[in-house]
């Protein structure tokens, strides 16, 4: 782990980073004081490594088809972890779920975003799904990361309303809009320690 106030962070992502932009446009900004150290991709075709490209940020791809089991997988994905010295690791379009051996090496240090106000609507197409339900408002929610689909402590949510003539493009970019907002600031307050969970809840140090 870094010892320096500059915390470093590990982005994974599986598409096209728009959130990972915005990170990276926090930390450009001055609003953030980290560094992302890597950014790895479970796809070649991910065009969120174009995107670190472009800010000079190193990039790498890790394919599940090299490994027999997602606990091998993940195994390798620690290890580079681990060699870029990682202190945050940070899901923003990742489309895999970790296994105990990620959760277990950065206990209450990995972070997804999901474009649902959970516990409604976890894992995949979740707009599609608030849609088909039928619901008035729907959201993203940041939360620490544990064994379940989308079932960690939720750190924070922004909401959003859907129209009744939304589909699942206009519902997503309304969602997307609060999550790049509220991204950083979430990384933020675990990058200055005003996290901290008791159970199920996030505590945050005003």
């Amino acid at each position: 782990m870094a010892t320096t106030a500059t915390k470093k962070l590990a982005v994974l992502v599986s598409g096209s980073g728009t959130n990972l932009q915005s990170i990276i446009d926090a930390i450009e900004a001055k609003e953030l004081d980290a560094t992302i150290a890597v950014v790895i991709s479970n796809t070649h075709d991910a065009f969120a490594l174009t995107r670190a490209e472009r800010h000079g940020i190193a990039n790498q791809i890790l394919s599940a088809s090299a490994f027999s089991n997602r606990r091998e997988y993940d195994a390798a994905l620690v290890a580079l972890l681990q060699q870029h010295e990682v202190d945050l690791v940070v899901l923003a379009g990742y489309m895999r779920i970790l296994s105990d051996v990620m959760i277990s090496a950065y206990p209450n240090a990995i972070i997804n975003i999901h474009p649902a106000l959970l516990p409604s609507f976890p894992g995949l197409h979740a707009q599609q799904q608030a849609l088909d339900y039928g619901v008035r408002f729907s959201g993203c929610t940041i939360h620490f990361v544990d064994g379940g689909t989308d079932t960690g402590p939720i750190i924070q949510q922004a909401v959003v309303p859907v129209l009744q003539d939304d589909t699942v493009g206009t519902l997503s970019a309304r969602i997307q809009k609060e999550e790049h907002r509220l991204y950083p600031q979430v990384l933020k307050l675990w990058l200055t320690g005003k996290l901290s969970i008791s159970g199920r809840n996030v505590l945050i140090q005003p």
